[in-house]
């Protein structure tokens, strides 16, 4: 089995709304309910740890749902989630992130099973440049090295309460969870997601997010269905 730590605890200030962007409407449902819905619905999922103020703990209605503070930061907001959880696999993954299938999550947690750690992630479909600070490019990377991250991200909980104690003491900031993992050296798999489990940012990603919620609501309905 596996606990979630659904993390909605930010301000996304980015989307310039006056409510966090995790808690905006998107058809007739806020945005990060789509997400706890299909994780509250899967038989692999022994519980959500939504990590969010408490203003808002009333949208979560499951008995699957546990409720964590939000931290200073994301990776303090991932902690607060993790000691509350009571399985060997952790799977995180962003509230601003409404569009993750449940095909998805489940090869992420057969792979975790496997090998430890996994992100989900999408090759690069785009030319990368590195530059100089003044500005000039250096050299072009090839772009078949490299992946765009998503979430979830999938990690046994022993492997990840290691990488929080190894970051604690050197007070280092990580902007993704598997990086934990990544720096006490253990591997991390990748798999392929989607292009579709975008997360939203901007009033812009909004606008794409309505567009293409009827391709996804055709795999959500069939998931929360069962």
């Amino acid at each position: 089995m596996t606990s979630v730590i659904l993390c909605a605890g930010g301000s996304g200030t980015r989307m310039k709304a006056d409510t966090p962007k995790q808690f905006l409407q998107l058809g007739d449902q806020p945005v990060v309910t789509y997400s706890f819905d299909l994780f509250c619905h899967m038989e692999e999922v022994y519980e959500v740890i939504v990590v969010c103020p408490e203003e808002f703990r009333h949208l979560f209605r499951s008995p699957k749902a546990v409720f964590a503070d939000p931290g200073a930061r994301r990776q303090d907001s991932v902690y607060n989630g993790l000691l509350k959880t009571k399985t060997d696999l952790v799977c995180i993954h962003d509230g601003a992130r409404p569009f993750i299938t449940a095909d998805i999550v489940r090869e992420a947690i057969r792979n975790a099973e496997i090998v430890g750690a996994v992100t989900v992630g999408v090759p690069l479909s785009f030319t990368i440049k590195e530059k100089t600070e003044s500005g000039f490019v250096t050299k072009t990377p090839n772009r078949d090295n490299y992946w765009e991250i998503q979430t979830p991200q999938v990690i046994r909980r022993e492997l990840l309460l290691e990488g929080f104690r190894w970051a604690h003491q050197r007070g280092l900031d990580v902007t993704d969870d598997v990086t934990l993992v990544e720096l006490i050296e253990h591997p991390v798999k990748l798999i392929k997601g989607s292009p579709l489990n975008l997360k939203l940012t901007t009033p812009e990603d909004l606008v794409l997010a309505q567009a293409l919620l009827p391709q996804y609501l055709q795999s959500y309905e069939q998931t929360i269905q069962i």
